[in-house]
């Protein structure tokens, strides 16, 4: 398989005869990103592991109006944050236990997976991003780990460069103050 060439998916994606075979190099060279984004979110591997079939999923079913305005990555971050979204809002609706139960119920699983379990400094940060508003904690795990410019995220999340600077500079704050009473 030859390297990923944006311009040239876009162009494979037109071609219907071809389509499947552009999107599944598109699969290949987004998933592990995606993945980790989204486990971020939603901790666990299986959540993760169905919301990034989600993902592609629809966009596999939205291809024809992919119109390549914006990324392809921008795209699929779009999707996959609005899966994200749709799932932590869904699992909070149908959570009949208080806010710090479910809380401490998270916290217990997540000192339970071996991805986090092992390193004790990524589970105290995983336990800090755990107080984050939802979107507050995507816009730090685009940043944080993905390296992601804000430009980009404006795109992914249609707000503005400022508040999306402001809305990091939050996040950064709230997990140093977690850090500091953690001590």
């Amino acid at each position: 398989m030859s390297s990923y060439n944006e311009k040239e998916i876009i162009a494979l994606l037109q071609e219907k005869d071809r389509q499947k075979e552009a999107f599944s190099r598109i699969v290949a060279q987004y998933s592990e990103q995606l993945y980790w984004q989204i486990r971020r979110m939603v901790l666990f591997h299986d959540d993760a592991n169905d919301l990034l079939q989600n993902t592609f999923i629809k966009a596999w079913i939205n291809i024809d109006y992919f119109r390549a305005e914006a990324k392809l990555s921008t795209w699929l971050y779009r999707i996959a944050m609005n899966e994200c979204l749709t799932f932590l809002n869904k699992q909070r609706a149908a959570s009949t236990v208080s806010i710090d139960d479910a809380e401490s119920e998270t916290i217990e699983k997540l000192e339970g997976d071996s991805y986090f379990s092992e390193d004790k400094a990524q589970r105290l940060l995983q336990r800090a991003l755990l107080t984050l508003p939802e979107k507050q904690r995507m816009v730090f795990n685009l940043k944080y780990y993905q390296e992601m410019k804000y430009e980009e995220m404006s795109e992914i999340f249609g707000t503005s460069v400022g508040a999306l600077k402001a809305s990091y500079h939050h996040a950064v704050k709230k997990i140093e103050n977690f850090f500091k009473d953690s001590f």
